[in-house]
Parts: C-alpha cells; structure tokens; sequence
C-alpha cells in the first residue's frame, strides 16, 4: 500500500479488541501510521453531527470500526430493537462520514451471530444472507449484516473500499468480566476467580459438551492490521483459528481451573441449557492469504488472560 501516511482511526477503541490492536500495532509499527483510538468520551456515533465533528477533527485516512452496542442473551432478548436502532446508526455514521471525508479504506468488525440459525457447518462467508439470524439477538445480527450490504453499495455507486472482518470468539485483557453478561471464557474466569477465593469448585452451566473456537484477542489484532494493510476484497473475511481447534466449553473450564490451581474441581450444571452444540466457522480463506499464521496455543491465551485478570481485579470491566 506504499508508504503514504496514514492516520488510521479506530472507532471503540478502549474495549477488548481496540486494546489489543494498540498492543499488536507496537509489536509490527510502521513509520507512515498514526493511530486514534476513540472512546465513548471523544462524542456520541449515534450522533451524526458528533460524527462529523469526529472525523473533521481528525481527518483518518483508514478506519477499523469496532464501536457498537453490545450486550449479552439476556439483554439482547429483551431490546432487539435499541440494538437494531443503535448500531444501525452508528455504522451508517461511521461510514457515511468516511465517504464524505474520502477515507481510503474502512475494516468494519462483524460477529459470527450474523450467520442464519438452520445453516451446514462449517460456515463460511458465502453464506451470511442465506436465512434469517436466531431469534434471540435478530436486531444486533442485522444490523451487522446491513455493514456488508452497505460496503456493497459504497463500493459499487462510489468505488469506496470498505470492506468486514467475521471473528469468532475473541476473549482476552480488557474483556467483559461480567458474571451475567460476559461471554464464554471471560465469564468462567470471573466465575474461578471467586471460587479460588471461596474454596469453592468452578459451576459450569449445561453439560460442558459444546463446541467453539476461541482467538485470543492479540491474534486476532495482527490479523485486524493484516486486513487494513494487505486484505483488499470488499468482501467479508473471516478471522478464526482452525477447524481443528475447537474446543468443548469442558475443555475451556478445565483450562481456566487449572490456571488458577483450583483446588476444588468443576461442576457441571445439568440443569442449565447448552445453547447452540456447535458454530463451526472455516478459515480457509484467511489461511488462502496466510497459510503460516500461528495462532497462540488456547492454554497459554488462557494463563496471559487470567493472570491479566487477577492483576487488574478492581478496574477490569465485570
């Protein structure tokens, strides 16, 4: 992409993944780029004319929009339509204004709950508009869908270069620790952290058979700055350790009980659902472009996750 300077703005850049990207950014930085990271304080994206302030302020050359309001089942379940609403604003700001201002290029973060309910596994990008979403979070799956529709009709009425990312579950520092609305491993960590400090096993909730890939945040950041730097296809790519990484939820305590030397084991909660057994989601395309990538080893994402979370006990998000 030569060596023009960029000014690279990321929009939700304090949470789990914009975190990350200033990480993995010092571990490969190039002369030519500066980056923002925007937070919540920096004006409101629901807000046109605070987006436009925010763009007119900084002039970025290059976007990673990760800004969105997210939330758990439960939230989730109870308020598709602020979900469907509130994103839908936000990204139709963020990419608005980046048309307007003639940014080069926009890396926007979808989730794999995008993907229709009734699918074959695995999935892969060809298939996100293939039925509808689960019912549970149908406002935020759609609003993100509408990002690759957008991107589309950018590209195609003014040639602009906005293109997605599809991760699948991101965990790391500066995760949602929350107990009710965090997700898979964040939540089991706060979960042993108090039962190591109550002598107590780790509960699990369901049957601990169900199947995910989990990307630790750093790998995912390098492949976020891979994306901008490299990726130029306006469509989606799907960021995901390999097939043959998916782990059991069971896999996933055990991982966490063990780095926190858990004296007292894991019990299962049979009584609570399982949710969805499996979500399998192919990287063959991102190994298309890097077939050598190395994933950090789930077991050592786990230690560096845990070990960041008994350090920032107090502050971390929970």
């Amino acid at each position: 992409m030569g060596s023009e300077k960029k000014i690279i703005l990321v929009t939700g850049g304090s949470g789990l993944v914009g975190q990350a990207i200033k990480q993995a950014k010092q571990q490969d930085p190039r002369e030519n780029e500066t980056f923002i990271f925007l937070t919540s304080k920096d004006g409101d994206l629901k807000d046109p004319g605070a987006t436009q302030r925010i763009f007119e302020r900084y002039k970025p050359t290059h976007v990673i929009h990760l800004a969105a309001m997210v939330g758990g089942l439960f939230n989730n379940m109870q308020h598709n339509l602020d979900f469907l609403r509130n994103n839908i604003l936000i990204n139709d700001n963020v990419l608005q204004n980046s048309y307007k201002l003639g940014v080069k290029k926009v890396v926007s973060c979808l989730s794999t709950c995008i993907f229709p309910d009734k699918t074959s596994y695995p999935i892969d990008e060809t298939m996100i508009h293939n039925g509808p979403p689960h019912s549970s979070n149908f406002g935020y799956s759609y609003a993100k869908r509408l990002i690759d529709v957008q991107n589309h009709a950018y590209n195609k009425q003014h040639g602009c270069h906005f293109t997605s990312v599809i991760p699948t579950n991101v965990f790391g520092a500066y995760d949602n620790f929350n107990l009710e609305d965090g997700h898979v491993i964040p939540g089991l960590i706060h979960k042993a952290y108090i039962a190591k400090k109550e002598g107590k096993p780790l509960v699990v909730a369901g049957s601990g058979k169900p199947l995910r890939q989990f990307i630790y945040s750093i790998d995912l950041a390098k492949l976020f700055l891979f994306v901008l730097r490299e990726y130029d296809e306006i469509e989606p790519i799907i960021l995901s350790v390999d097939e043959s990484s998916e782990v059991s939820i069971g896999e996933v305590a055990k991982m966490i009980a063990d780095a926190f030397q858990l004296e007292h084991g894991i019990v299962l909660d049979e009584s609570k659902s399982d949710g969805q057994y499996k979500k399998t989601a192919s990287n063959k395309k991102l190994r298309g472009y890097l077939p050598d990538f190395q994933f950090m080893p789930l077991k050592d994402a786990i230690e560096r996750t845990v070990q960041w979370f008994n350090l920032n006990y107090n502050t971390a998000r929970k």
